[in-house]
């Protein structure tokens, strides 16, 4: 068979709308959206971090992180993020308070 300009933009179109159906939202179960989203709601309410202090083969070692979450930068209210996050992840509001 001989690709013609026909084939092939049937083929382009074909491939664009495969790609499309790819990058479209994926659902994720709601109970596993609602523990991803605490997360996220409770880096909403503060900072996290942690500090490690040590001794190895070169003398002391500290490490120290920190994760600030850009909706407790924004000043967003944790149980908002909360259902706002399940919602985009899932389509359906929590079914769980954040609290529980």
């Amino acid at each position: 068979m001989r690709c013609t300009g026909r084939h092939i933009g049937l083929a382009v179109a074909g491939v664009s709308a495969l790609a499309a159906s790819a990058c479209g939202p994926q659902r994720v179960p709601l109970d596993d959206a609602m523990e991803r989203c605490r997360e996220r709601a409770r880096l909403a309410e503060s900072p996290r971090g942690r500090v490690g202090m040590g001794v190895g083969s070169d003398g002391p070692i500290t490490t120290f992180d920190v994760t600030i979450g850009s909706d407790f930068l924004a000043g967003r209210d944790p149980e908002q993020v909360y259902i706002q996050c399940v919602i985009n992840l899932t389509g359906q509001r929590p079914t769980e308070p954040l609290g529980s």
